[in-house]
């Protein structure tokens, strides 16, 4: 099953070995050389080169994408149980790949969840509702990924005891600041220097509350987190556009107002959702994008 999964933001099986008298099996993956995000992230390659915000958005996007594809466009459904950072691997570019398929679980077909008999996983990205009852969601990847999301913004692992008390789960202190737009900028990773753009770092935080809702119902799915970015990066490039134009022709200055306000009602628009707290908006239910699903087939 793992050797029919080919997306440009997966790592691709090459063969596999077993043998019958040893219980160890082995999968072997392509290289990809320029090491993890948590390495880049926690570790010693990110010390003297921190990610800028514009590279930790694009490993946020491929990230998504690639499970967008294992939810949506896999036949029968795939559901990764251990996404994490160590398993976001970089191209020298810094193009993310979603690794470690080992814990992957079929959903049942026609399907998107399965009870598992022993919780898989680690520590601090586990969903609640699968580390409470064995119940394997799709959405508990969602939750997983807003785990990470919730690491590019702030630079923080997920569980980090050297924290002061009551700051050691990530999530955990997180919630009640996502809560509160006027403190979001305390989420925000001191590496960046505080060079990201202020309304965007806001949207990306909405995501982020979104994806770890407590209730796994309340979480959006992967091919509308895909959507959402792919929302802020527009918006993002069409504000530079305007700048630019605004510089070279002053007289003809346009406000990016109107394109921002519509972009974004339709990207947070279906109504109330407790996962995204203060917000009072939803993550549109807009289906995911042939470009996004099928795209490095």
């Amino acid at each position: 099953m793992l050797s029919r999964l080919h997306h440009r933001n997966l790592v691709k099986l090459v063969g596999y070995y077993s043998s019958r008298d040893s219980s160890q099996n082995l999968l072997c993956y392509e290289l990809v050389p320029n090491g993890s995000l948590e390495s880049w992230l926690h570790g010693p390659l990110g010390v003297n080169c921190p990610l800028d915000w514009d590279t930790r958005m694009k490993i946020a996007l491929d990230a998504a994408r690639g499970l967008a594809y294992l939810h949506e466009d896999s036949q029968p459904c795939v559901i990764h149980r251990d996404f994490k950072a160590s398993n976001i691997l970089f191209e020298n570019n810094f193009h993310a790949k979603v690794a470690d398929f080992g814990l992957a679980k079929q959903a049942p077909e026609g399907r998107t969840n399965y009870l598992s008999t022993r919780v898989m996983g680690t520590f601090g990205y586990v969903a609640p509702e699968y580390a409470m009852t064995g119940r394997l969601l799709v959405k508990s990847d969602v939750y997983s990924y807003g785990v990470v999301l919730l690491e590019l913004l702030t630079g923080r692992k997920p569980v980090d005891m050297s924290q002061s008390s009551g700051q050691e789960n990530l999530v955990t202190w997180a919630r009640p600041i996502l809560r509160d737009k006027d403190r979001l900028e305390e989420l925000s990773d001191p590496g960046i220097g505080g060079k990201y753009p202020k309304e965007d770092f806001i949207r990306v935080c909405t995501i982020a509350a979104a994806c770890v809702a407590p209730e796994a119902s309340q979480r959006p799915t992967m091919g509308e987190v895909v959507q959402s970015l792919k929302m802020v990066q527009r918006i993002a490039e069409y504000q530079d556009s305007m700048l630019t134009v605004s510089n070279n022709w002053p007289n003809q200055r346009q406000s990016s107002t109107t394109f921002e306000s519509d972009e974004m009602s339709s990207m947070f628009s279906s109504g109330p959702c407790s996962g995204l707290s203060a917000f009072d908006n939803d993550i549109s239910r807009t289906a995911v994008s042939s470009e996004d699903l099928h795209e490095g087939r």
